[in-house]
């Protein structure tokens, strides 16, 4: 979602900001088939749940909300007779395919508007494994590189083009812990372990689609390409870090559009920033001469490699938060109450035996410091089963 959102706003930067800079005003002159166009996002992958968005691209003064197709016919069809017609759930179409054929070629069929459109059939690439994902950072104050080498490809002789995305889980820990529970029953302080979880876990996706050619590489074979860092007062890289990158051949058309899309974004506003109709697509209007924004791809396979990063081998920078615990000194069963009032809990009971000065001192602390569902609220404490 976050893909296609980026890419609608990128669209309608491209459309919108030629006209936001002139000292006088200027009309466009922007034909019909170049406004309200189709932007159809999405890969044919065999064997998996394969998901669709269909939206339109908008003026830059409307809202940031991308304008979704709905009711519209969606089917990956092959042309040995074989379709796969998809639901529509409102944000996006999907149905789950079955294997591919490999000699197979495959297509994206969408009837919308009273209009018909198709992308150009195509067999399902192989998709190469992965070989291997590290971290590595350069110096102790550069950032934290993810470099990836794809497994030998299956052609030496011809470049090879890739697409990546990525997942990644993190783990994240409270501000301050507390083995103490004042009880107001007794109104005393006692010891109580396992009040609050001693960490919590994070998930998130990449919002960019990275892609690779083995052009400049012996063999043609891509050994440690860059897909993205991670900065080292990042709180991802605090403790530990997991990544989960998902891996695909693509062909040099689609890689050719991906590189025109992001230059694009890149150029957005510019004199000479082409149109998005002047994107190249595979999909195309077969009932009226309309342009459509997208590139559809076909796989036989997606390759997965998931890979670690532990904080602690890399020069992390992790700021120092300080105490901001709430301190009172000599409290009294009236000051203990009021805490736990405002809903504070007492984290450290600082007997006059054990205190520099020989007075009471007692630590309060609230639950977001606590406990880090509170802090983060989409963390959860359950460990991932492949941590």
């Amino acid at each position: 979602m976050k893909l296609k959102k980026s890419l609608y706003w990128v669209l309608c930067l491209m459309i919108g900001a030629s006209l936001s800079g002139c000292i006088e005003e200027y009309e466009a002159d922007i034909s019909a088939e170049d406004s309200n166009l189709l932007v159809v996002e999405g890969t044919i992958c065999s064997a998996q749940l394969n998901k669709f968005y269909l939206s339109r691209t908008q003026a830059l003064n409307t809202s940031y909300a991308p304008q979704m197709v709905t009711g519209a016919i969606v089917s990956i069809r092959g042309n040995d007779g074989t379709e796969y017609t998809m639901q529509d759930y409102g944000d996006y179409y999907a149905c789950q395919v079955g294997t591919l054929a490999p000699d197979v070629k495959y297509y994206l069929h969408i009837e919308t508007d009273g209009e018909v459109y198709e992308s150009e059939p195509q067999k399902p690439l192989r998709t190469e494994s992965i070989a291997d994902i590290r971290g590595v950072q350069n110096t102790p104050t550069s950032n934290i590189d993810v470099l990836i080498t794809p497994n030998d490809p299956f052609q030496h002789d011809q470049a090879n083009y890739y697409s990546w995305t990525y997942d990644e889980t993190w783990e994240v820990r409270p501000e301050c812990k507390t083995i103490w529970f004042y009880d107001i029953n007794t109104m005393t302080p006692v010891q109580k372990l396992n009040q609050f979880p001693e960490r919590g876990w994070r998930d998130a996706s990449g919002t960019t689609i990275m892609v690779g050619a083995s052009t400049n590489y012996d063999g043609q074979h891509i050994r440690e390409l860059k897909l993205y860092d991670i900065d080292r007062d990042d709180p991802r890289i605090f403790y530990k870090y997991s990544g989960l990158v998902h891996q695909r051949a693509i062909t040099k058309a689609e890689y050719e559009y991906e590189l025109a899309r992001r230059q694009a974004g890149s150029e957005m506003g510019g004199l000479f920033t082409p149109l998005p109709s002047a994107l190249p697509t595979n999909i195309h209007c077969l009932t009226s001469r309309k342009h459509v924004i997208g590139y559809i791809g076909c796989s036989f396979n997606t390759s997965d490699y998931r890979f670690f990063l532990n904080g602690g081998e890399f020069a992390a920078r992790q700021s120092t938060l300080g105490d901001n615990r709430i301190w009172i000194d000599e409290p009294t069963e009236e000051d203990c109450l009021r805490m736990v009032q405002k809903g504070l809990y007492l984290c450290e009971w600082d007997t006059p035996e054990r205190s520099i000065d020989g007075k009471l001192h007692a630590a309060w602390a609230f639950l977001q410091q606590l406990d880090v569902r509170y802090k983060y609220p989409d963390a959860y404490i359950e460990a991932p089963y492949y941590w």
